[in-house]
């Protein structure tokens, strides 16, 4: 899971980060979507294989947050329910005035993209731009889900090659043996969205087929409507952890995605946002297509890929979603999951009550959940 610790405070006015030497004008993982047709499509079984681990953690995240031992609030997606701050180096939190941004993260990332422009704001800038006073502990804080109501949560289904094979869920259009000719692409409820360490809700006699699915999170800083693929990344504000959890048996009994993947816990999300300038790929540059992504439950490992592995890449995926409708500042695109999901192991991986399931993205950070009973 991400780590905080509270040894030394930042000096003033300083953040290290790592200077990007990848365009954002690139277009990443062409070369799979070029290929992925000719090659084969296989079921796939978890295998064992490193796990993938985080990195140092970013030098700026955006982060939605509640202080310990403060009184819960009935509606976490309630604005006046939760602050939002800026974490410096995985430590130290520099919580933002609520009378700033009184409609919290959606409102703060659309000040941020706007006042970065294009390339987006430098860390060190970001930070001089947003942070005063005194800084607090990370360990003295809740994180919640960065955006805890998303505008909109879109889903990229069978988006890595591997994966194509593991679930087959009858649907028209939809093959198991080759792969898709155009993203497949679905939505899940805001109301499914929970933060690190929230519960992923098991729905005892709906279903018994609960599976994981790990993601990289793209967050759009800009709104737009069919938007070019060459000016995708002028609208993306950075990046996040997403767990597409799926009850299986329902998204097969209905023949239609969204109930499957939409109960209330099935959209964990976090720890944090890092904006796309703070980000740090495999490589030392700023490319969402250079990163490693895997799962564990209960610590052993389920999935391990590269983002670089998608057949449609983050670019295709914003150009085709935005053709059809408007994107908004806080929308979250989930770009879809690699292979290793409980599905397509033999004897099924599902989750059950008690089980951490933990996904992580290099450059961006750690994500864990609990499944839980449903009470």
């Amino acid at each position: 899971m991400m780590h905080a610790s509270a040894s030394v405070r930042p000096a003033a006015r300083h953040v290290s980060t790592a200077a990007p030497t990848t365009s954002l004008r690139r277009q990443p993982g062409q070369a799979i979507q070029h290929h992925a047709h000719r090659r084969c499509v296989r079921a796939f079984a978890a295998q064992p294989g490193p796990i993938v681990q985080p990195g140092p953690p970013p030098a700026v995240a955006l982060v939605t947050f509640t202080r310990k031992g403060a009184a819960k609030p009935s509606d976490l997606t309630d604005p006046d329910a939760h602050e939002v701050g800026i974490v410096e180096g995985g430590q130290w939190l520099w919580p933002i005035p609520r009378s700033k941004y009184p409609r919290g993260m959606t409102q703060l990332v659309a000040a941020m993209h706007a006042a970065g422009g294009t390339d987006g704001l430098d860390p060190v800038d970001l930070l001089e731009r947003e942070r005063a006073g005194d800084p607090i502990p990370l360990t003295q804080v809740d994180l919640l889900a960065p955006i805890p109501n998303p505008p909109s949560l879109v889903c990229v289904g069978k988006n890595y090659l591997e994966h194509v094979g593991e679930v087959d869920t009858h649907m028209p259009g939809i093959s198991k043996t080759a792969p898709p000719a155009l993203p497949i692409i679905f939505t899940k409820a805001p109301t499914a969205v929970t933060g690190p360490g929230g519960g992923i809700v098991f729905p005892a006699g709906v279903t018994h087929e609960v599976d994981y699915e790990g993601e990289l999170g793209v967050v759009i800083g800009k709104g737009g409507k069919a938007i070019a693929k060459e000016d995708a990344f002028d609208h993306v504000f950075g990046y996040t952890v997403i767990n597409d959890v799926t009850a299986r048996d329902v998204q097969k009994r209905h023949q239609q995605w969204y109930l499957g993947k939409s109960f209330d816990g099935f959209a964990p999300c976090g720890p944090w946002i890092v904006p796309k300038r703070a980000l740090v790929d495999s490589a030392g540059g700023c490319d969402p297509q250079k990163l490693l992504i895997g799962t564990t439950v209960n610590g052993d490992r389920r999935q391990g890929s590269d983002t670089g592995q998608m057949i449609f890449d983050i670019r295709t995926l914003i150009e085709t979603v935005s053709r059809c409708m408007t994107l908004r500042p806080g929308d979250i695109i989930a770009t879809g999951t690699p292979a290793g999901v409980g599905a397509g192991m033999d004897p099924k991986g599902w989750l059950k009550v008690g089980d951490v399931c933990e996904v992580t993205v290099s450059g961006v950070g750690t994500l864990s959940n609990p499944v839980v009973d449903w009470q």
